[in-house]
């Protein structure tokens, strides 16, 4: 399981960031995401964040989170995940 954070200072850089997030992971928060990868996967999705982000004005976190630990998880507020998702 991998969440991955980000603050990106530009508004088109944000919207790219973001764009290639949804495409490997599932929206929880306005820059926060979570889900499954594989090492290929991970390897691509971080190549394309590093190639898009100004790494002197941007920052990119992706934590590594065990499945058990991640089963623990609580969410408060409003809930900003696509309400038509299925899973």
């Amino acid at each position: 399981m991998f969440i991955i954070t980000y603050d990106i200072s530009n508004e088109k850089r944000l919207k790219n960031i973001a764009k290639i997030c949804e495409s490997y992971l599932i929206r929880v928060q306005k820059s926060v995401f979570e889900g499954d990868l594989t090492k290929s996967q991970l390897h691509i999705l971080q190549e394309k964040l590093t190639k898009t982000m100004d790494k002197e004005e941007d920052s990119i976190i992706i934590y590594f989170v065990a499945r058990a630990s991640f089963k623990r998880k609580k969410a408060y507020g409003k809930n900003v995940e696509d309400p038509y998702l299925i899973i």
